[in-house]
């Protein structure tokens, strides 16, 4: 996507005033918005990652007040992490959140760092992480490109249906240049809430959205998507699937398991022995003497 003309000054003045106007009333209270903290932040943006709100909330909350500081949750065996993540999905990111946090406590003393390269060396932070965290709980005038962002810089400005599939130079350029003098963090926190509740992927409500006459993508008639058809991600019957099947019974478990009750939950043997398997490279399962398996440290 190259980058496109800037909207008006006074265009560009409305723009952070009213969707920041429209944030006052319309966000969400969300846990992580009234606590934050730097490690309530970290821990909220790695649950999010792919994940809806509602699926957060109860597991956040619980995770938070078992482990209200990463030496906290440091101080456990990795596999508590795993079984507290639940049915989050994409168990690896509660191997990464266990890593940082001890990497947290190791190098900073305990303290969620604020500068952009040390949160860039901890495990599972990545640029839009270690922009949300700098942006949301110390307030720095960091770029934040999550999905929903994108999508209102898509449309309002770019006048496209949806951005690139990954984040371009041309995307970055955009959103710095959009970024208000003052309240950055206050502007990605909204434009992130407005792509969740009103720009959605497949059903926006223009009739809703504070800055419809400004959207480029609305004032074009609404030009469908130019690009890779848009697929939802399949669960039923895939590796996926199994390997939640087989982490669920030992989390459930809370101890090891022999090798038959992992067995009973999947009937392809094949697709169970190489989800198992990826499960074991991946650092989720350790196998243990006479056939048995367990989570990261629960022996």
């Amino acid at each position: 996507m190259s980058t496109p003309p800037l909207l008006p000054r006074a265009d560009l003045e409305r723009l952070h005033d009213d969707v920041m106007a429209w944030f006052e009333t319309a966000a969400r209270d969300l846990p992580w918005r009234r606590d934050v903290s730097p490690w309530a932040v970290m821990v909220s943006e790695f649950m999010l990652q792919q994940t809806p709100v509602a699926r957060v909330l109860p597991v956040y909350e619980a995770w938070m007040q078992r482990w209200p500081t990463p030496a906290d949750l440091a101080a456990e065996p990795a596999g508590e992490a795993v079984r507290a993540w639940g049915r989050l999905g994409y168990p690896r990111r509660a191997l990464r959140l266990h890593a940082a946090a001890t990497a947290v406590v190791e190098r900073h003393g305990g303290e969620v760092p604020s500068g952009r390269d040390d949160l860039l060396a901890l495990p599972g932070v990545g640029d839009y992480t270690a922009g949300a965290i700098a942006s949301f709980a110390f307030g720095d005038r960091a770029v934040v490109m999550d999905t929903n962002i994108r999508r209102v810089f898509a449309r309002v400005v770019s006048g496209v249906e949806y951005p690139a599939a990954a984040v371009t130079a041309a995307e970055r350029e955009l959103a710095t240049a959009l970024m208000p003098g003052e309240d950055a963090h206050v502007w990605a926190a909204a434009t992130m809430e407005l792509g969740a509740l009103v720009c959605t992927a497949r059903s926006p409500q223009c009739s809703a959205c504070p800055v419809a006459d400004l959207c480029r993508w609305r004032a074009s008639g609404y030009p469908a998507h130019d690009g890779p058809v848009r697929r939802g991600q399949s669960w039923e019957g895939t590796d996926r699937q199994c390997r939640g099947r087989l982490l669920a019974v030992l989390r459930e478990a809370e101890g090891p398991v022999a090798k038959a009750r992992l067995d009973a939950v999947w009937p392809d043997a094949v697709q169970r022995e190489r989800a198992l398997d990826g499960l074991v490279a991946d650092g989720l399962v350790e196998p243990l003497d006479s056939g048995l398996f367990a989570l990261p440290g629960d022996r």
